[in-house]
């Protein structure tokens, strides 16, 4: 069953405050600190948390609120794996390793500063768009990579899903921190 947007929203908002007050117990060098080569620092996965719900989550909320009415755009439905995942409400509590490249890997954070900016800025854009979903038709959807179409309210409810999600990375990022101090 799906959440509330109103609740998404509450969620979300507690755990974005939860990543910035993490920040609080690590310095830069921390953050920076990958347990091995093919593996993020804390840091990358606060720049990929950002960077994925400013460049894609919201902005194809942004595009469903403004849907094409070109034909030769397609129009694909959920698929199994997004089906699951929505009615389950979050990620399987499994790791996804990508290999590392170019194009998917973040960048380490120049600042502490950088990452809690970045996440009081999807804070914000999350408390702008949340009232405007209510009015937004589900038939408008852009497709997802990995679970095919989805509208305005399902990408709002991913950023929660996808900032619950990497939780448990931070729990283990942090563990591999402690490890190396002793």
């Amino acid at each position: 069953m799906m959440i509330t947007t109103k609740l998404a929203l509450q969620l979300f908002e507690e755990t974005a405050t939860y990543y910035i007050h993490e920040l609080d117990q690590f310095s830069l060098e921390q953050l920076r600190q990958k347990p091995s080569d093919n593996e993020w620092s804390i840091g990358q996965m606060l720049v990929h948390l950002i960077s994925s719900a400013l460049d894609m989550q919201l902005r194809n909320i942004d595009q469903c609120l403004m849907p094409s009415e070109d034909p030769m755009v397609p129009r694909t439905e959920k698929n199994e794996v997004g089906v699951a995942i929505f009615s389950q409400g979050s990620f399987p509590p499994i790791r996804i390793h990508v290999p590392p490249s170019p194009q998917y890997t973040p960048e380490q954070p120049e600042s502490k500063e950088q990452l809690i900016q970045g996440l009081y800025t999807v804070i914000q854009r999350m408390n702008d768009i949340e009232p405007t979903l209510e009015k937004v038709t589900k038939q408008n959807i852009v497709s997802h990579p990995r679970f095919g179409g989805l509208c305005a309210e399902e990408w709002f409810l991913l950023v929660e899903m996808h900032y619950r999600h990497h939780l448990l990375q931070l729990d283990r990022l942090k563990q591999g921190l402690v490890r190396e101090a002793i």
